[in-house]
């Protein structure tokens, strides 16, 4: 999930694997695979970037996991 900003500057938290793309127009238009569309503050490369920031988060903290630690050191081992 991230977190974007409505033209009205009403906070929008929003599913970021349902983004179908984003548009740039005199305003960010982001588009959502459920065909719904917001127009944003952001910047369409501000958008990106969180994206990538909260995907970033989410695979660091499943690298983290002492199960998938353990099946790493499991198949690392002859």
């Amino acid at each position: 999930m991230i977190s974007l900003t409505r033209l009205n500057h009403v906070p929008l938290i929003i599913n970021s694997d349902l983004i179908e793309h984003v548009e740039v127009t005199p305003d960010t238009v982001v588009t959502l695979t459920t065909g719904h569309t917001f127009m944003v503050l952001e910047s369409a490369a501000e958008v990106l970037n969180r994206v990538l920031a909260f995907r970033r988060a989410v695979y660091e903290r499943m690298c983290q996991c002492p199960t998938l630690r353990q099946l790493e050191q499991q198949t690392a081992q002859p």
